[in-house]
C-alpha cells in the first residue's frame, strides 16, 4: 500500500502533466478532456503508470462533486441579459432535443444490433447530453467569434441539458429493474424534480447573495469558502427533497453571478480555478477507471453507434427542437456538429454498473468510445465547420487584454473593445485630437501582437484594437464610427 507521500507525489505529478498538456491542446485544437482522459489511461493499469483502479463508486462520487463545481462555475459565468433572448430555444434543445437524441440512438441500436429496447434507451439517455465547455475551449483558444446567437444558445443548453440526461438515465435504470413502473409516475417525477430543482436554485441562490452581502467577515478568503459551501449545500439539499440537484446548482450559480456581491471578482477567480481542478481530477479518475483493451472489443458496433449519434441523432434532435425558432439551416447544422460529448456521459455510464445492470460494462465501453470519437472527429473540425458555413464573425473585435477590470452595475462606466476600421476618418490622428473619443479612458491598445498603454499623443492606425472605459450613454455613439463589442 502506498504511503501518503507517494500518493501526493503521484497525484500532483498527474495534475501537473495534465496542465502542461492542456497548454499543448490549445495549439492542436483538441478538447482538453481528451488529453486529460489520455493521461489517466496512461497512468492506469494497462498503461506505463500501472495504477490499478476499479472503484466505480468512488469514481462516480468524484465525478458528481466535480460537476457541482463545473456547473456552479458555468452558472456564475452565464450573463442573463445575453442568454435571455435564447432561453426558450435552449430549453427546447435541453429537453426535447435530449429526448429525441436518446430515442433515435435507442432505435438504431435496437434495430441494427438487436440490443434490448430498454438497454438501448438507457444507452441513448446516457450519451444524449452535450459538453459546450469542450467546444468553447477550442473556440476560445483560437480567439474565434461566432455570428448570431449560437454562443449563448450552446452555453445555456450545456448547463441545462445535464439534468434531463440524469433523469432519463435514472428512470431507465428503474424501469429495467422494476418493469411495472408506470409512464405517468415517471412523468410526474420528472416535473417534480425539475420544478423543485428550479425553485431551490432560485431561492438558495438569492439566499447566498443576501447573506454574503451582510456577513461583514474581516477575513476575505472566507467569502469564497462561504460560496463554496453554498454550492454543495444547494446540491445536497435539493437532492434530499427529490429535486434535480444539478439544475439547482446551475441556476443558483446564475443567480449569484448576475447579482452584485462583495469580493465578486475573487469569488469568480476561485470557482474558475476550482472548476479546472475539478475537470482535471474528474477526467484523470475516469481515465484510470477504463481498460483501453476492453474499449475496442466491439469496435464496429461502437463506431457505428458513435457515427450515427453524430451524423443522424444529434442533428435530428436539433432540427426538430429548434423548428419553432428563427435559426438558419447553417446555424442548425453548426449547432448539430458542435454537440460534443464530455464527462457527463462517462459519469452516467457508472450508474448502471453500480445498479448491477447486466449490460453495464458494455454500455460503459460504448459510451467511452463515443466520447473519444466525438472529441477527435468533431473537436478538431469546429474551426473548419465555422469557415465552411461562414458563421465566423470577422467583424466583431475580439480582444484579450492583460488589463483586468470588473465594473459594478451601479457605476456609469463600462469596458468596451473597439477596432479602428480601414475607412475611419481619424486614421493617423492622435487620441487627444479625436473628438469622438473625448471622455473615454483608453486603457490599452493592441497593435499586431503588441500591447501598450497609450497617451493622448498616441497616433491611432487602421486595425488598432482599443480597450476603453466609457460612459454607457456613449456606447451607441461609438458604435456608429467604430466596431464595438462589450
Amino acid at each position: 500500500m502506498l504511503n501518503l507521500e507517494e500518493l501526493l507525489l503521484g497525484f500532483s505529478t498527474l495534475v501537473l502533466v495534465s496542465i502542461f498538456i492542456a497548454r499543448i491542446s490549445n495549439n492542436l485544437g483538441v478538447p482538453v478532456l481528451l488529453l486529460f482522459l489520455g493521461v489517466g489511461m496512461m497512468a492506469g493499469s494497462e498503461g506505463p503508470g500501472n495504477i490499478a483502479f476499479d472503484d466505480t463508486g468512488l469514481a462516480q462520487s468524484i465525478g458528481i462533486c466535480s460537476l457541482i463545481f463545473i456547473l456552479f462555475s458555468g452558472g456564475l459565468a452565464t450573463h442573463w441579459n445575453i442568454v435571455k433572448p435564447v432561453l426558450w430555444p435552449s430549453l427546447s434543445l435541453a429537453t426535447l432535443g435530449v429526448a429525441l437524441t436518446a430515442g433515435t440512438v435507442a432505435i438504431f441500436a435496437n434495430l441494427v444490433f438487436n440490443v434490448p429496447l430498454l438497454i438501448s434507451l438507457l444507452l441513448g439517455s446516457i450519451v444524449a447530453s452535450t459538453d459546450a465547455a469542450a467546444v468553447f475551449s477550442i473556440i476560445g483558444a483560437r480567439n474565434i467569434k461566432i455570428k448570431g446567437k449560437i454562443t449563448p444558445l450552446l452555453e445555456l443548453e450545456s448547463g441545462s441539458n445535464d439534468p434531463m440526461a440524469v433523469f432519463l438515465t435514472i428512470a431507465l435504470i428503474e424501469l429495467i429493474k422494476v418493469p411495472e413502473v408506470s409512464f405517468l409516475r415517471l412523468s410526474l417525477q420528472f416535473v417534480m424534480e425539475m420544478g423543485i430543482g428550479l425553485a431551490m436554485g432560485l431561492g438558495l441562490g438569492k439566499s447566498i447573495v443576501f447573506i454574503i452581502n451582510r456577513l461583514k467577515i474581516p477575513i476575505e478568503g472566507l467569502y469564497q469558502v462561504f460560496v463554496f459551501a453554498g454550492a454543495f449545500f444547494v446540491y445536497a439539499s435539493t437532492n434530499l427533497l427529490h429535486g434535480s440537484g444539478f439544475l439547482a446548482v446551475y441556476v443558483a450559480g446564475m443567480v449569484v453571478g448576475n447579482n452584485n456581491i462583495v469580493h465578486k471578482k475573487n469569488v469568480f477567480r476561485f470557482f474558475d480555478g476550482m472548476a479546472w481542478v475539478a475537470q482535471i481530477v474528474m477526467f484523470l479518475t475516469l481515465g484510470l477507471l477504463v481498460y483501453p483493451s476492453h474499449i475496442l472489443t466491439n469496435f464496429k458496433t461502437e463506431l457505428s453507434i458513435s457515427l450515427f449519434l453524430i451524423i443522424i441523432a444529434r442533428p435530428l434532435g436539433v432540427f426538430i427542437s429548434l423548428m419553432p425558432f428563427k435559426f438558419s439551416i447553417k446555424e442548425k447544422i453548426f449547432i448539430s456538429w458542435v454537440g460534443l460529448r464530455g464527462a457527463v456521459p462517462i459519469i452516467l455510464a457508472t450508474f448502471p454498473m453500480l445498479a448491477g445492470i447486466y449490460e453495464a460494462q458494455w454500455i460503459f465501453n460504448v459510451v467511452f468510445f463515443i466520447v473519444i470519437t466525438s472529441a477527435l472527429l468533431q473537436g478538431w473540425t469546429i474551426p473548419f465547420a465555422l469557415d465552411l458555413l461562414k458563421l465566423k464573425d470577422t467583424y466583431t473585435p475580439f480582444i484579450t487584454s492583460p488589463t483586468e477590470f470588473n465594473h459594478l452595475d451601479e457605476v456609469d462606466r463600462v469596458r468596451i473593445n473597439m477596432i479602428v476600421p480601414d475607412n475611419a476618418t481619424f486614421n493617423n490622428q492622435s487620441i487627444v485630437s479625436i473628438k469622438a473619443l473625448q471622455g473615454c479612458l483608453i486603457i490599452t491598445v493592441k497593435r499586431g501582437d503588441t500591447y501598450f498603454v497609450p497617451s493622448g499623443g498616441t497616433i491611432l492606425k487602421s486595425g488598432d484594437y482599443l480597450q476603453a472605459l466609457v460612459s454607457q450613454s456613449k456606447v451607441e455613439e461609438l458604435k456608429s464610427i467604430l466596431e464595438v463589442s462589450q
